[in-house]
């Protein structure tokens, strides 16, 4: 059964689905890593990625996400001229009544009877003016900072703006 796109859970719809310990096999979030790069050293720029609409974010849209602007960073500034920092965690459980399709279908399938869902994915909740991720990086990096999450934002299912500001 292939997945389907993720624009059928970008829109908040009813409460937080979030209690794991009461639901049964809800998939690990594909995003592990949260905070990479030179954590040791101190920066004068934080460059961050800010949410314009509520929408849900999947989990895999926000690994996307971070794997594309890490790599450019990597490439461009090397391993210890930048930090970065995921500032959402995806909480909400999405769940999907899975239909069979094909001959015999209609035999097989239920409709709607029980019809609340399997979980099949996690998701972050964001609101407007929400930080997504955040570069640490010095001045003469700026550039190259807004680059690496203007193709971040390209992964998101929202609109988003990147706001740098000084440190100290």
């Amino acid at each position: 059964m292939a997945r389907k796109p993720g624009r059928m859970y970008t829109k908040i719809s009813g409460p937080a689905y979030t209690r794991r310990e009461y639901m049964g096999g809800v998939p690990a979030p594909r995003i592990i890593h949260f905070d990479f790069g030179n954590k040791s050293r101190d920066f004068s720029l934080a460059v961050s990625l800010i949410v314009e609409e509520a929408c849900q974010i999947r989990h895999t849209a926000l690994e996307a996400a971070r794997i594309t602007s890490n790599r450019y960073l990597n490439k461009s500034l090397g391993t210890t001229n930048y930090r970065m920092k995921i500032r959402t965690y995806p909480h909400h459980v999405i769940r999907e009544n899975k239909q069979a399709t094909g001959a015999g279908a209609d035999r097989v399938s239920q409709g709607m009877r029980k019809a609340f869902g399997k979980p099949v994915g996690t998701a972050a909740r964001v609101k407007p003016g929400q930080k997504v991720m955040t570069v640490y990086v010095d001045e003469q990096n700026l550039e190259v900072a807004k680059k690496a999450l203007r193709k971040a934002s390209m992964k998101l299912p929202t609109p988003c703006r990147i706001l740098p500001e000084k440190l100290n």
